[in-house]
């Protein structure tokens, strides 16, 4: 083998190792989404170790977001954590929150490890008003034989008609709303009903 054939293949052998070294680094990052996108782990319930299991979703899968709000979103680092027994993306909410015909949306941001419901109002667009936050381990709960914990924390908007119908059974029962409220769920448990009115946010009597 002479002098030309030997700098030939050691020029080839570097090229190679280079992508290769590349096509791996090119992997980390997608690895590292998808552990961010699905985080399982162990937390301590009643003296035990439980395992649980946290999905999220990009705010990419939510398409009908405007700009403007997926751009505060994704500079708060949120994804979207979804209830364990979802079945499409969920937990992003289009509605009239702020009056009537406004459009407004609501949206459980997940970021460094803790849970917050954030509202947009189309009147404000540079805000995202926080309306509750917990950490993300504090919304778990089992759902089934195994015993993993899941994620149990949903919303979802309630007409000023959905609102009134569970109003039904009241002594006194409210008029109805003329804007919407804001149904903010533990999954298979309990429902409390947001609504802003003059500045103010404020929890709806509806029975459960």
């Amino acid at each position: 083998m002479n002098r030309t054939t030997i700098v030939l293949l050691t020029v080839a052998s570097l090229v190679q190792g280079a992508s290769t070294t590349r096509g791996q680094s090119a992997l980390l990052p997608t690895q590292a989404k998808l552990a961010q996108l699905n985080e399982t782990g162990q937390i301590m319930v009643g003296g035990q170790s439980t395992p649980y299991r946290i999905r999220r979703l990009p705010i990419s899968s939510f398409p009908d977001l405007p700009d403007e709000v997926a751009e505060l979103l994704n500079r708060r680092g949120c994804l979207i954590p979804q209830t364990y027994e979802a079945h499409h993306p969920e937990n992003v909410v289009h509605a009239s929150l702020e009056r009537a015909g406004s459009s407004d949306w609501a949206v459980l941001c997940s970021a460094h490890g803790t849970v917050s419901l954030l509202v947009y109002f189309a009147s404000a667009p540079a805000e995202l008003l926080v309306l509750a936050s917990a950490p993300e381990t504090q919304r778990l709960q089992a759902h089934d034989s195994t015993g993993i914990l899941g994620f149990n924390w949903g919303i979802d908007p309630a007409s000023p008609q959905h609102i009134h119908e569970g109003q039904t059974a009241m002594e006194r029962r409210p008029p109805m709303l003329d804007h919407d409220a804001l149904a903010d769920s533990v999954v298979d448990r309990q429902t409390v009903y947001h609504f802003y009115l003059r500045n103010t946010w404020t929890v709806l009597e509806v029975p459960n």
